[in-house]
């Protein structure tokens, strides 16, 4: 071999041997693998982006329904006493594509209206007939305790895209979507019916609230009727990344002001979700 000719052990390593050489030191924990994919993110082996969505993955098996499901308050339901007209024009002003059919109360659910199954109907002359029973899907029912990596796979193989939430008593305490789960995973998905401010707090109950971090601190305010400034931070995740002092983890936990503020989603780089807690919450109706 020619003093001139390179090695083989000279030539540049491809990404796989470099995250081969990675992980050579064999992470005992979910802990310790996130540290080797931090490090692999800082040396470039892995985007920013592709080491967020590895983060989310690993929390999802971590985190349960109730922490992420639309609370009973705020879901929009169709009650099956409603003609086509009522419906068509409830559908047209919330914007969704699914809905939950209720008989006489919320925890009487009868199956979920998709919006599209609407369309047929309207384009008939005989609507006079309409009984909605005969176009409501079979609706999926899981406890607020299941695993969200679980739900996930339920989603994908009852091909299923939302699911009603029942607490322990089987009483109806909200309801989930497969968006909800992949935004733990991808980030927020925004489509062009989606309002920025329209979930930004979410109530699960008295004392418990789960927030967005990108919440505005003046809507916020407005909402627990408190006063932080929003001089040096716009959003409620910087408020409270301020008082950790670093990223937190899942399951770290603060006091900002008069709340216990529980850290329920975040990656290397932002926190995304969190529980705010507080015996003083004055709630608006």
């Amino acid at each position: 071999m020619s003093d001139d000719q390179p090695s083989l052990d000279s030539k540049p390593k491809s990404w796989i041997d470099r995250i081969a050489q990675i992980f050579s030191d064999e992470p005992t924990d979910t802990k310790s693998l996130l540290e080797l994919l931090r490090n692999a993110e800082q040396d470039q082996v892995l985007e920013a982006d592709a080491l967020s969505i590895i983060e989310g993955a690993l929390q999802v098996s971590s985190m349960q329904v109730r922490d992420i499901m639309i609370p009973r308050s705020q879901v929009v339901t169709v009650e099956s006493k409603l003609n086509i007209t009522e419906i068509v024009e409830l559908v047209a002003k919330a914007s969704h594509s699914r809905f939950p059919v209720v008989g006489d109360n919320v925890d009487n659910v009868m199956g979920i209206l998709l919006a599209k199954d609407l369309l047929p109907l309207m384009l008939g002359k005989n609507t006079e007939k309409f009984n909605i029973k005969d176009i409501v899907r079979p609706a999926t029912f899981v406890p607020e305790s299941k695993r969200l990596n679980i739900l996930l796979r339920e989603f994908r193989e009852t091909r299923q895209h939302m699911a009603i939430v029942i607490d322990e008593y089987g009483s109806v305490c909200g309801a989930v979507t497969i968006e909800d789960v992949l935004e733990q995973i991808v980030g927020e998905i925004e489509d062009e019916h989606d309002v920025d401010d329209d979930s930004y707090i979410k109530k699960f109950d008295e004392e418990n609230h789960i927030v967005k971090a990108l919440t505005p601190v003046d809507e916020f305010n407005e909402y627990f009727k408190t006063d932080f400034s929003d001089q040096e931070f716009t959003t409620v995740g910087g408020l409270v990344l301020q008082k950790f002092g670093h990223i937190p983890e899942r399951g770290e936990t603060t006091n900002v002001g008069p709340f216990l503020v529980t850290i329920l989603n975040a990656d290397s780089r932002q926190i995304k979700l969190m529980k705010v807690t507080s015996n003083k919450i004055s709630t608006p109706n």
